[in-house]
């Protein structure tokens, strides 16, 4: 029987893919580090946003795929660049006009917005923990504040003094002309005023390792590289973060794409080796425009985990990765059924078939089973059509459908029916329209309910699908998904539903007659 490390070495899911470019990274030396070290970089300039979860998530699904096929030993570190300055004021944020008079200090500078933190810095980087930790994650936070001012870049630092014109050269090939009279790799941090200087360098000392400088006044600095008093700019701090760590990989989005060779440029010239990179595609929301933490459009991990589990997000977060996916709120339901069908799958797959199940990927060696006895859609259904408030009204239906289905046996189900009610009422609800059925339209669900009134088959949900096909048949729509799309709209007020034998098997008989009269009344 094939194992499931075996398996690992051909599946074609895409950790399993990237696993594998990191195994032969080193296939003919030794771990220098004793450890494989992974990377993901976080941008703290406004709220975390669910594309930075989904770096934190799709970087551990490589990572447990790695230890399914190797035993070398490995790290994650999440690396919020904090020092960054404050360069617009977030949309999405109160006291906006305080923020405003502290532009372009260090975000661990700036005071924090909700009065919660000793900074906006610290406030983003507790939120950030605060949802990796929800999920469960294993990591390493590093702020690059401490980073900076502890000394840990201070080699990295002294090289990149000593290498400038190697490292400017890498970064003026990528600028405008205009852009490279004034740039450089060092942005000094004003001894006074606290700010982030965009300015030209006047000296690079590469044996005392300092910088001089005028500021915005013309006053003349001379500040050491080391302990906090410069940062770099973002295109250099990547690859020298990669070098001073000894990054093996890191993912990102696809802007970041084409400064790749920037990037790796850069770490080899301070000294590291480039790392192994994967580029993502990017979020958006349902305008199809690209999420943005300043902006904060789109959804976000906190309102997704209001109305389904933390499975269904991880579950949409490993498809496609390499596909734009819109992030929106119509997205749920089939995230969360779609997941639900995979568990039941894995139970009686093979290890070549579990390799490429995404609730592997999900959860390791430890996939649940599903108790979920309905689908989330067909909840959604059912509490539409009965008005259900609370999850306990759902639980009537479900156990006259699954007698020996309980809260208690069944707690997903039992979450899935609180999630269903609440993701009706606020979605739902509000954007329901029924319409009047047609003549030939009318005349069927007469007939439907005619039939339903002389049904003595149970709640066969199979069996009860074939009797409402048979009507759809018999008054000649053509083709026969109009049947069901006049069913989903005059009963549901919906363009798209259950197969309708489960809803009735469900919601039962005598009601469906009910709401069938009542529509056509």
């Amino acid at each position: 029987m094939t194992s499931l490390r075996d398996a690992a070495m051909t599946s074609k899911a895409w950790p399993f893919e990237e696993a594998r470019k990191l195994l032969k990274r080193y296939e003919n030396e030794k771990y220098p580090k004793g450890y494989v070290l992974f990377e993901t970089g976080y941008g703290p300039s406004g709220l975390p946003h669910i594309g930075t979860f989904g770096e934190v998530l799709r970087t551990t699904m490589i990572r447990r795929a790695f230890a399914v096929i190797s035993d070398i030993p490995t790290r994650l570190i999440c690396f919020s660049d904090d020092l960054d300055g404050m360069r617009k004021v977030p949309g999405n944020v109160p006291n906006q006009e305080e923020l405003a008079k502290h532009m372009h200090k260090p975000l661990t500078s700036v005071p924090d917005p909700f009065g919660e933190f000793e900074s906006f810095g610290h406030h983003n980087n507790a939120m950030l923990r605060r949802f990796l930790d929800t999920f469960g994650f294993e990591y390493e936070f590093y702020s690059a504040k401490e980073f900076y001012e502890t000394g840990q870049f201070d080699e990295v630092l002294k090289r990149a003094c000593e290498r400038y014109d190697d490292v400017m050269a890498v970064m003026l090939k990528s600028l405008r002309e205009e852009r490279q009279q004034t740039y450089s790799i060092f942005l000094p941090i004003h001894p006074e005023t606290g700010r982030v200087l965009y300015v030209p360098m006047k000296n690079v000392d590469p044996v005392n390792h300092t910088v001089t400088f005028d500021d915005e006044g013309g006053k003349e600095w001379t500040l050491p590289v080391t302990g906090g008093n410069v940062k770099l700019q973002w295109k250099p701090d990547f690859g020298a973060r990669w070098a001073a760590l000894g990054v093996d990989f890191e993912m990102y989005g696809k802007e970041h794409a084409t400064n790749t060779a920037i990037y790796d440029r850069i770490c080899e010239i301070l000294g590291g080796r480039k790392p192994e990179h994967f580029s993502y595609e990017l979020f958006l929301d349902e305008n199809g425009q690209k999420i943005s933490k300043s902006s904060g459009n789109g959804i976000s991990i906190d309102e997704w985990l209001t109305y389904a589990s933390t499975e269904s997000l991880s579950y949409f977060m490993y498809l496609k990765p390499k596909t734009a996916k819109r992030m929106h709120f119509d997205v749920i339901p089939k995230a969360v059924d779609e997941y639900h069908q995979q568990l039941r799958a894995y139970a009686d797959q093979d290890a070549a078939a579990r390799a490429n199940n995404p609730v592997f990927h999900i959860h390791g060696h430890n996939v649940p089973a599903s108790d979920m006895v309905v689908s989330f859609s067909m909840l959604l259904n059912l509490a539409s059509v009965s008005g259900a408030e609370d999850k306990e009204a759902l639980w009537g239906f479900i156990q006259r459908y699954a007698p020996d289905a309980s809260a208690e046996k069944n707690p997903q189900m039992d979450q899935a029916a609180g999630f269903a009610v609440r993701y009706y009422n606020d979605f739902v609800k509000p954007t329901k329209v029924y319409r009047d059925p047609t003549d030939t339209e009318r005349a069927a669900l007469r007939d439907l309910a005619d039939r339903l009134k002389a049904w003595d088959g149970g709640l066969d949900a199979e069996e009860l699908q074939s009797m409402v096909f048979a009507v759809g048949k018999d008054h000649g729509f053509e083709p026969l998904r109009a049947w069901f799309t006049a069913l989903y709209e005059v009963l549901l007020g919906a363009s798209q539903g259950p197969r309708f034998g489960g809803f009735i098997a469900l919601y039962g008989v005598n009601e469906t007659i009910a709401l069938i009269e009542d529509r056509l009344g």
